[in-house]
């Protein structure tokens, strides 16, 4: 079934306009970059926010990368062949079939799609909106421009998905300390990094400070 929507989906690709192609033919890079982009602009809307917002915010490139390594370990046990080479009769696909030994089963770039939506959704979850769509269509476009099986792509989605969910649940509680600690250092180049978190109003003095700087001027016995 899987093969015979292969060909149904690349006999339409081939009979779409060109620049439809070119874009389809694009957006499978494209959308790596643009998610790029997305994981930066999350890191630095998490600065002023609290120590497990930054976390889940670092945590989404981090959890995308190890959804990556799950599919590639996967792929190198399967050693499923191409179906630009495997299919007989299917038209040649819009861009270069890749070499034998690069399997097919799961998609790489569905599996880094599928955990860049869901770790950025969990991080920034008004982006979901945007992240999802992106990742189904970057899918799609794996099959249309004839380079993987309908079920390459799923797989890829939804093992890339686990395995980013998995990885930020996981980690979330210890990445978050590593923010705080990171935010009460003097080292400037930790602060930035991490960000100064939320601010306080400092009794008194109506003066608003990085919530670690409250905590450091603060009296031990106010701590207790």
């Amino acid at each position: 079934m899987s093969q015979d929507l292969y060909l149904d989906i690349t006999d339409f690709a081939h009979g779409t306009p060109g620049w439809v192609q070119l874009l389809a033919e694009l957006w499978t890079e494209a959308g790596l970059l643009l998610f790029g982009v997305l994981f930066l602009v999350g890191w630095w809307r998490a600065r002023p926010d609290t120590g497990r917002a930054m976390a889940l915010a670092v945590l989404a490139p981090l959890g995308t990368a190890f959804g990556y390594v799950v599919s590639e370990l996967l792929k190198s046990v399967i050693d499923e062949e191409r179906p630009c080479r495997a299919v007989a009769g299917a038209a040649a696909s819009l861009v270069e079939c890749p070499p034998y030994g690069d399997w097919s089963f799961p998609s790489n770039h569905s599996a880094i799609a599928g955990a860049a939506a869901v770790a950025l959704a969990l991080a920034w979850r008004r982006i979901a909106w945007l992240t999802v769509p992106m990742a189904v269509l970057m899918a799609f476009s794996r099959v249309f421009v004839g380079v993987h099986y309908p079920h390459d792509v799923a797989a890829g989605l939804v093992l890339g998905a686990l395995a980013a969910v998995l990885f930020v649940r996981l980690l979330t509680r210890p990445t978050a300390a590593l923010v705080g600690t990171m935010r009460a250092s003097r080292s400037g180049a930790a602060t930035w990094l991490a960000g100064r978190g939320p601010a306080v109003v400092e009794p008194g003095t109506g003066h608003r400070v990085p919530r670690q700087a409250h905590r450091r001027r603060e009296p031990m016995h106010r701590r207790g």
